[in-house]
């Protein structure tokens, strides 16, 4: 009897796949199909940060009153805020009501400040775990890697003050020391660590002078920067480890898994496949580990991760010598 149930961050799980953060997981109409098609938890579109301060932004430009009445501003501000917060709390409420699979919320960030009290009122809607996206772009000449690995820390700390359901980290490999910082990281007490979040990719527009997006969903080939990093890291850190980004079918999945993944987030590969991808990942999964002869998913869990493979300094290797050198 094949069995897929498993935990992440503490929350049971039918299966690992979860469907990650995105715009296909804004609506409830979308999560009821995502649980019918047979996922084992969603992801929330995520609650940004940065949308919300532009839409405060926004609105205050657009009022004329602020110039006779400049206190308006904050009037305004709070109401959009507000606004804004509002409708992902009636999102996760409804969820809630219409699903029996875990509902994370999301939120994307990139500094400390007063908006981490969302969290609270995130936990208080019903919300089953809470994963922050962060993401700060080492720019500033200015500042050390301390200096911006402290932001995530920080946000890390405000957040835990807030709620006492389960946390996740989302991030990047932006990082001088990576498995260190995720190591800190993971000491924090937080629940589970997300490799890799997306991020806007610049591109230009030749023609027409302008700045454009590209890459906007992940590739197959993109699956080896996070298989790396989750079975260098899946022995060593204190807390679950969810890989994303590159996986597409149901042989990335089990390649996470035996990397030491406890769960994968897909989210790329419904956009372009629609939502009847998921039964196929569950059904490749399920041959493959009849296969194999394996019942559940610890039976295979991580047997490729660093600490467990035969030959563990391939994940080491940066360098592509004996491939091109002819050497066998």
């Amino acid at each position: 009897m094949i069995k897929l149930e498993t935990t992440y961050m503490g929350l049971n799980l039918k299966n690992p796949i979860i469907a990650g953060s995105s715009g296909l997981t804004n609506s409830v109409e979308n999560i009821i199909e995502l649980e019918r098609q047979g996922v084992g938890a969603v992801v929330l579109k995520s609650l940004f940060e940065e949308q919300i301060a532009y839409n405060i932004d926004k609105t205050i430009n657009q009022e004329e009153l602020n110039k006779a009445y400049p206190e308006a501003n904050d009037y305004i501000s709070n109401y959009t805020l507000a606004n804004d917060i509002e409708k992902y709390l009636q999102l996760i409420k409804q969820a809630k009501e219409k699903v029996k699979i875990p509902i994370i919320a999301s939120i994307n960030c990139f500094s400390t400040g007063s908006w981490t009290s969302f969290a609270k009122k995130i936990e208080n809607a019903g919300a089953d775990a809470l994963e922050l996206n962060i993401f700060v772009l080492p720019s500033d000449p200015k500042k050390t890697s301390k200096d911006n690995e402290s932001i995530y820390l920080e946000i890390i700390q405000q957040i835990q003050k807030e709620i006492s359901i389960p946390l996740s980290v989302k991030l990047s490999y932006y990082f001088s020391a990576l498995s260190n910082t995720l190591l800190k990281m993971s000491w924090t007490g937080i629940n589970g660590l997300v490799l890799f979040n997306r991020f806007f990719s610049p591109d230009i527009d030749i023609n027409k002078l302008e700045i454009k997006a590209t890459n906007v969903f992940s590739s197959k080939a993109e699956l080896s920067n996070s298989l790396r990093w989750v079975a260098m890291l899946s022995d060593r850190v204190e807390c679950d480890i969810a890989a994303s980004t590159g996986i597409h079918d149901g042989s990335a999945i089990i390649k996470q898994l035996l990397a030491g993944a406890k769960v994968v987030q897909i989210a790329s590969t419904l956009y372009k496949n629609g939502f009847k991808q998921i039964p196929k990942m569950i059904e490749f999964i399920e041959n493959w580990m009849k296969e194999h002869k394996f019942e559940n998913i610890e039976d295979f869990r991580g047997k490729m991760s660093i600490k467990e493979a035969k030959n563990p300094a391939a994940y080491e290797r940066v360098q592509f010598m004996k491939h091109f050198s002819g050497i066998e």
